[in-house]
Parts: C-alpha cells; sequence; structure tokens
C-alpha cells in the first residue's frame, strides 16, 4: 500500500494571470504568491488480488466498484490510471481535511496526490515539477478542466511560493523566503471562513474565460499580476503588515472585475461585514462563487470579525512547507 499525503493551498496575489488563456495578453507572463497550509488531501492505493467480483474499489465521498477503466467515474481517477496505462485491480481511498470545490486547490491536490501515489507504485521516484506537469497535462488536456497552472505547482511543491508563468508554457517556482517572526505575525493575521458554498471552479470559469480570450479583461490581469511583486516586497521589509491587507482588498476589487460569476450580493455582503467589523482586507479564494474567505484582521480585532460573521465557521490553519510526500509504503 502507498499512502499519499497532499497540502491545499492558499492563493494571495495574482490568481487568473496562470491560466494560458491568459498568458498571451500578458506580455511579461503572469504571476501568483500563494502558500500551502496544513490541511491535506490523504490518498491510498494498494493492489487488489483477482478474487473479488470487481477490479477497482474507488472510496471517497462514494463507492465506486468496476470491472474496468472506463468504467470508473470519477473523472481525476479515470484520467490518470490512463495516463499511467494502468489496467491491473486497484484499490484507491481518500480523506480530505476540509470540504472539496471550495477554492484552496483540492482538486489538484487529488491530482498530484493520485499520481505521486500511482508512480510510486510502480516503483517510480518523480520530483515535484514532474507530478505537477503531468497533473496539468491530466486536468486539462484528459479532463478538459477549466484550471490553472499554480495549484498543480504549488501542492506538489508545497511552502510560501513565487510562481511565474511564461508564455511558451514553463513555470518557475521560487521559495519565498520569509523571516519566522514574520511569518509568525502574518500567519496570526489571517482569518479562514467558511460560506458553506461548494461550487464546480470549472463552471464558475466559463464566463471569466470567455472575457480574457476576448481580451476584456486583459488590464485587470495585468494589475493582478504586478501586485505579486508589491506584496513580495511588503513581507521582506520592515512595512506594516497591514500594507499586506489593503492590498489583498485591492485584488478582491480586480477579480470581481474579471467576471458576474465570481460574487453575488450575499458573498458581497459578508465581505462588508467582515470589513466594518475590521478586516483590513480579503477574498474569496480559488476562481469565487463560494467557497473559503480569507481576511486580514489585526489580532486585537480578530474576535469583532468573527462576531460579525457568526454563520460561518473559521478554520485554524498553519502555513505548511513540504509538497506532496510518500508517507507509508508496506
Amino acid at each position: 500500500m502507498i499512502l499519499i499525503r497532499t497540502p491545499l493551498r492558499i492563493s494571495f496575489f495574482g490568481g487568473g494571470t496562470d491560466y494560458p488563456e491568459s498568458l498571451p495578453m500578458l506580455p511579461d507572463g503572469g504571476a501568483t504568491l500563494s502558500t500551502t497550509i496544513d490541511k491535506y488531501t490523504r490518498l491510498s492505493v494498494a493492489p487488489l488480488t483477482e478474487l473479488f467480483d470487481f477490479r477497482y474499489r474507488v472510496s471517497y465521498s462514494r463507492i465506486e466498484l468496476t470491472s474496468a477503466v472506463d468504467e470508473i467515474e470519477h473523472p481525476a481517477v479515470r484520467e490518470c490510471l490512463r495516463h499511467m496505462g494502468i489496467d491491473h485491480p486497484l484499490e484507491l481511498h481518500v480523506i480530505n481535511d476540509l470540504p472539496a470545490r471550495t477554492g484552496l486547490g483540492s482538486s489538484s491536490s487529488f491530482t498530484v496526490s493520485l499520481l505521486h501515489a500511482l508512480n510510486a507504485l510502480q516503483g517510480r521516484h518523480v520530483g515535484p515539477g514532474v507530478l505537477a506537469r503531468e497533473a496539468v497535462q491530466v486536468e486539462r488536456e484528459r479532463i478538459h478542466e477549466r484550471v490553472g497552472l499554480q495549484d498543480q505547482y504549488a501542492c506538489a511543491f508545497g511552502g510560501f511560493l513565487h510562481m511565474r508563468f511564461q508564455q511558451s508554457g514553463e513555470v518557475d517556482v521560487q521559495p519565498v523566503p520569509l523571516r519566522p517572526e514574520r511569518s509568525q505575525a502574518l500567519q496570526d493575521r489571517l482569518l479562514l471562513v467558511y460560506t458553506r458554498i461548494r461550487r464546480t471552479a470549472h463552471e464558475v470559469l466559463k464566463n471569466q474565460m470567455e472575457r480574457t480570450c476576448t481580451g476584456q479583461v486583459t488590464d485587470e490581469l495585468r494589475q493582478m499580476a504586478s501586485l505579486v511583486p508589491v506584496a513580495m516586497d511588503i513581507l521582506a521589509s520592515e512595512q506594516p503588515l497591514a500594507d499586506f491587507g489593503e492590498l489583498l482588498h485591492h485584488t478582491w476589487q480586480l477579480k470581481r472585475r474579471l467576471s458576474p460569476e465570481v460574487s453575488n450580493p450575499n458573498l458581497d455582503e459578508l465581505y462588508r461585514r467582515a470589513r466594518a467589523a475590521g478586516a483590513v482586507g480579503g477574498k474569496l479564494l480559488g476562481a469565487g462563487g463560494g467557497g473559503f474567505l480569507l481576511f486580514y484582521v489585526e489580532p486585537e480585532r480578530r474576535q469583532e470579525v468573527v462576531q460579525a460573521l457568526p454563520e460561518l465557521p473559521a478554520v485554524d490553519f498553519r502555513f505548511s512547507r513540504g509538497g506532496s510526500q510518500v508517507v507509508f509504503t508496506g
């Protein structure tokens, strides 16, 4: 049996500029600033004997028992097995620390986890760059999902990352050196709350990709990419961290202009209440439309913001360093 643990991620800045559809509009390429957190996809894969009445047992929010890869309904499982050319019996189980389809990169975390496990099961050690590229290929070319490139690389590499995306398709991944006290101070000022709205990013992004390809949001995308080095300068300097929060508010305003599907009156009201209670800035994570809201809040105002959003559960988290890892073989 192979057991894989792959982190989820929080994207601070630049989301939307990492889509291949966006890159022709960005002469300098796209850029993102993100971090992985201590919430994970845990996935196990093990061979099955020929004694069962099925060849594949796939357990996630439901259980599938099938006799052929082509019969598996879970698209990532089916296409990862096809991609790897696997046709021998397998059993697969997945456990998620947080709900899927909520803006934390869970679909890419799952795909990276499964590719990592299948490679390990066949005795192959693959690095994070290979895992990320294969996950992009599966998600974009096999499943035909509207996904960008940052999630696969963030989940595979792990840590606080600055990523740059070139028109050639090349992805440059660089760890962001954060002083421990600066990292701790930022963590203490971030509040993650769950809207209880689960959505499929593929559908939320349809309008955004149409507007991107026709050049309607090119100015917004360029501005969003330009905020990445500004945010990095804030973290590396002695500037007040509240400037990071103000930058989050600015990127949220830009993101809302990418598509009417990014937000709605109910989500806007939640954001307004949080800001009125003391949040400096924030954003919906991932494609938008629901999922998790991230806020920058000074510690002395944190409880006020929590009380202003009584219907939204808060999730404690810490930044994590490692990417996708084999945690057990046996």
